[in-house]
């Protein structure tokens, strides 16, 4: 059995629970005998992912794991949240993270580049379009392009947004 093939498997097992708490699947990966489930709340929900979410996911779908047996031989079950800086391995992943920072490296540079960081202005099923943060112009990238991506958490505009916000309730 291959790995797409278990954690398909899994995630049709573990998709329901999660939803059923009001959260969804970041993302799902099998690693080395790791499997590494991360939660998050649905896109446009301010709350964020809790301890105590992380560890009643972790009982159920742990129970449902043992009960149904979708995988053969040992394994670890990591459950967790995305992060601050979560990672982008889909083109889910990009659209969800619209008008965020990112930092992405590619497999092979493009004008002279192989590191990009910068303002994601759109992301569809083939390409993702960032503004620089060095030089303010738009880049296309395609998925095949990309070596790894995150998104950046910067620090100066939560507070701000923090203070507006407040500032405004008062």
């Amino acid at each position: 059995m291959t790995t797409d093939t278990v954690v398909e498997r899994v995630r049709a097992l573990t998709a329901p629970i999660v939803a059923d708490l009001g959260l969804e699947i970041y993302d799902l990966e099998m690693v080395s005998g790791v499997l590494r489930l991360s939660i998050d709340t649905p896109p446009g929900q301010p709350s964020g992912v809790t301890l105590d979410n992380i560890a009643l996911v972790s009982r159920l779908v742990s129970r449902e794991l043992d009960h149904n047996d979708p995988m053969p031989g040992r394994y670890t079950l990591e459950v967790s949240s995305p992060g601050l800086e979560r990672p982008l391995r889909t083109p889910l992943h990009f659209q969800r993270e619209v008008n965020k920072v990112v930092s992405v490296r590619l497999h092979r540079a493009i004008d002279g580049r192989r590191r990009l960081q910068g303002t994601l202005l759109r992301a569809d099923d083939r390409n993702v379009v960032v503004c620089l943060d060095d030089t303010g112009t738009e880049m296309t990238v395609p998925y095949a392009d990309i070596e790894r991506a995150r998104t950046v958490f910067v620090w100066g505009s939560a507070v701000a947004s923090d203070r507006q916000t407040k500032e405004v309730a008062s």
